[in-house]
């Protein structure tokens, strides 16, 4: 009795857990991240106490024989509120009958848990049984109705996590839909479980024997069951996650060449602060976003309006919609004022400008505050960026300002 067929499913619980563990770290306060880890680790734990081996060190540790039943009977209610709570909450809806709905599963398995430790202590189970604990005192008053209570907890938990779960997957699509199909997969399972439990106590009632249902057959079946179900609770959590985590890289990969560009103006390209190789990809993009708006403050007299608007009308005249001739005309105006802030190292420019220069309250506000300003925003920062490496309109643009002599630039913003 090694317990293998208990201790992969909770070893796997726990490795699932720790891979969660630095999101929910980071994201204490989602309720949805937060029940998701705490089902894991109540299945984990549910594993781990129902293994013979543990079991026995239960026993003995305790002092009362068989108290590992209840112990494993009451954590397997609160798995199955759990996942219960978890669905329901996972569905949303309105905020009241979530948290009543919510409130009723976990009240009912309360008094389920509260059930069986009352019957077992009423009941009498003298001689320690490892693996057959239900299929032996099968007959016994109060343990029988404990073993009972127990097995019709969970069918209802399936039945119910059955329905909900296969009536929202009618409703909705991708990656959730595909989450809840896995969780129905693995609750048919869990009903196959049950039916061979339930089974094996019934030949006991009626003079038989199949005891090998209880003992062989339903660990197995609830060990795949487990497993499917948590991949179908992890599947959606986990996509969405890699998800908005590529959208993130995304988006600062493609902010490359507007940041590449900025950077021989920007007042922090030479103090900026290196990012660890751990640091968050969000940071990354904060960061990367602050020295383009900074960059672009130290441009602002240089902006040239007119430019802006032949390069629009050009974009436009080449079949560009209008957010992207919007976007190419201020990567034209901002690779033009590039390059006469670089013409102009005494910065003439400057001093000769109006002193009403912008300014922004964060890292994500605009540039400037006149007509000549680059349109603010992430997405319009990665159509500029996009712009300055793909567009001919703006390869013009940067041809041109690099044949004007320096005296042809403004000596201040038009």
């Amino acid at each position: 009795m090694d317990g293998t067929t208990y201790y992969v499913p909770a070893v796997a619980m726990a490795a699932a857990l720790a891979v969660k563990g630095p999101s929910l770290l980071r994201s204490w306060r989602d309720p949805l991240l937060r029940s998701v880890c705490s089902l894991m680790a109540l299945t984990g734990l549910v594993f781990f106490f129902a293994a013979p081996p543990t079991i026995a060190e239960v026993n003995d540790l305790l002092g009362v024989t068989n108290a590992s039943a209840p112990l494993v009977y009451c954590l397997l209610s609160a798995f199955s509120a759990a996942c219960l709570v978890l669905i329901v909450n996972w569905r949303g809806g309105p905020p009241e009958s979530t948290r009543r709905t919510s409130r009723r599963w976990i009240i009912g398995y309360g008094v389920v848990i509260v059930a069986l430790v009352v019957l077992f202590a009423l009941g009498d189970a003298p001689v320690e049984r490892l693996r057959d604990f239900d299929t032996y005192y099968a007959d016994e008053p109060f343990v029988r109705e404990m073993i009972v209570l127990y097995l019709g907890a969970l069918a209802v938990a399936g039945v119910a996590m059955n329905v909900m779960c296969g009536r929202w997957a009618l409703q909705v699509q991708g990656r959730l839909r595909a989450g809840l199909l896995i969780i129905v997969a693995g609750y048919v399972c869990n009903i196959a479980y049950l039916s061979a439990k339930f089974t094996a106590v019934v030949a006991r009632w009626n003079g038989g024997d199949l005891d090998y249902l209880s003992t062989d057959v339903a660990p197995g079946l609830a060990s795949v069951g487990a497993q499917i179900s948590a991949v179908g609770f992890c599947l959606p959590l986990a996509c969405q996650r890699a998800g908005d985590t590529w959208s993130t890289w995304s988006t600062y990969r493609r902010l490359g060449p507007l940041w590449r560009e900025l950077a021989p103006v920007s007042p922090q390209a030479g103090r900026a602060v290196r990012m660890s190789w751990w640091s968050p990809v969000e940071l990354r993009v904060t960061q990367r976003e602050s020295d383009i708006h900074d960059g672009m403050l130290s441009l602002y007299p240089y902006f040239d309006a007119e430019l802006r608007a032949r390069a629009h009308d050009a974009a436009l005249a080449a079949g560009s919609d209008p957010d992207q001739a919007r976007a190419e005309a201020d990567a034209a105006m901002v690779t033009a004022a590039v390059r006469a802030r670089a013409a102009d190292p005494e910065g003439r420019v400057i001093d000769s400008a109006e002193p009403a220069a912008p300014t922004r309250s964060s890292s994500s506000a605009s540039p400037a505050a006149s007509p000549a300003a680059p349109t603010e925003g992430p997405r319009d920062l990665v159509r500029m960026s996009l712009a300055l490496r793909r567009s001919p309109v703006v390869a013009a643009a940067r041809s041109r300002s690099a044949c004007r002599p320096r005296s042809d630039f403004p000596e201040r913003a038009r």
